[in-house]
């Protein structure tokens, strides 16, 4: 079989695609929308026809790809019924399976994170993609989209904790750089369920997080209970270089790009001073200019070539290029991902 796990730096969130070598038909786990170009990338060379993406749950920190990768590729959608997202083609329930030629996952219905969570188990049982069910050495939280501590701690229990003790664990995030755990080391180590933790255990653990709230919610849920599908058509928007629409309404350029035509472009950093020369450096030929100060600077911003604005993440810098085409900057565009992508991807820095 053939197996990739990858990373969006910006939401923290694992994306698997999963292929069986002789059919060459795949699918893909949990897609991030302003991903999809490197996943139908990936799936174009490795030779792999997608015939499904599922989703584990509808997301609250980043917006889902089925909906491009259906319009881009022909799969179709897979999520649980009781998500209650509409343009669903594949509506799961507890003990469903979606084929990809030979192989199968099996999907098993594990709410508690919210309400229409599935957990998707390999036909041999080697690998289960739990979502935000189950992470390592944690799980997803429960104060919102109706989650319920209580069913979460059942559902891990009965639906993840009863599979081998060798099966890996692929969870939906990861937040301090772990890749995968198994089933016997979660129900050994894991602080939240594992362990001789009981139920009221974990209900008053869970009840006190203090966990701000998601950042990306009053985005993210409305467009994935649409599976992904945007309010307005995401295609390419100016002739000066690969800029695209976000399902935020924010016109992007990819890093690559940029490291590569840097010369054709402004490239304004809208970090603050002490960002600028810290851990994450900055992009060669970056000009810093705070959000803070744009206003007061825009004169200083020539409009002679296109505008490129970076930040540590792609938030601030998104701003930024909102406020500089509503300030008559036609030819804007933010760098996605911000720093955090750029590093990733091992572009070249100051």
């Amino acid at each position: 079989m053939i197996f990739r796990q990858l990373f969006d730096p910006v939401s923290s969130t694992y994306t698997y695609l999963l292929g069986d070598e002789a059919s060459r038909e795949a699918v893909i786990i949990d897609p991030v929308f302003d991903q999809v170009h490197r996943e139908a990338a990936l799936l174009r060379e490795l030779g792999l026809t997608l015939v499904a993406s599922l989703d584990t749950h509808v997301h609250a920190d980043h917006v889902t790809g089925a909906w491009l990768l259906r319009e881009e590729m022909g799969s179709r959608i897979a999520l649980a019924a009781s998500g209650g997202a509409t343009g669903v083609d594949l509506p799961l329930r507890h003990g469903d399976r979606v084929a990809f030629g030979a192989r199968s996952l099996e999907a098993r219905a594990t709410p508690g994170h919210t309400d229409g969570c599935m957990t998707y188990v390999l036909d041999d049982q080697s690998m289960a993609f739990t979502g935000d069910a189950l992470l390592i050495r944690g799980c997803g939280r429960t104060d919102f989209q109706q989650g319920s501590a209580v069913r979460l701690f059942h559902s891990v229990r009965t639906q993840i904790f009863s599979l081998p003790d060798s099966c890996t664990i692929w969870p939906g995030h990861d937040y301090a750089g772990n890749t995968s755990s198994s089933v016997g080391e979660e129900k050994r180590h894991n602080p939240r369920l594992g362990g001789d933790v009981r139920e009221e255990d974990f209900v008053v653990y869970m009840h006190n997080l203090g966990l701000a709230h998601p950042r990306m919610i009053d985005v993210a849920v409305p467009a994935n209970l649409r599976c992904g599908e945007p309010e307005f058509e995401p295609g390419s928007l100016q002739d000066w270089g690969p800029v695209q629409l976000t399902f935020a309404g924010v016109p992007e350029i990819a890093p690559e790009w940029i490291e590569e035509n840097g010369e054709k472009v402004h490239l304004i950093d809208v970090r603050e001073p002490q960002e600028f020369n810290a851990e994450l450096g900055h992009a060669p030929g970056a000009v810093l200019v705070p959000l803070g100060t744009l206003p007061q600077r825009l004169g200083e911003i020539g409009k002679d070539k296109p505008v490129a604005l970076i930040c540590r993440s792609g938030a601030r810098s998104a701003r930024a290029t909102l406020f500089l085409r509503q300030n008559g900057f036609d030819r804007v565009a933010n760098v996605s991902g911000g720093m955090l992508r750029w590093r990733a991807m091992n572009l070249k820095v100051e």
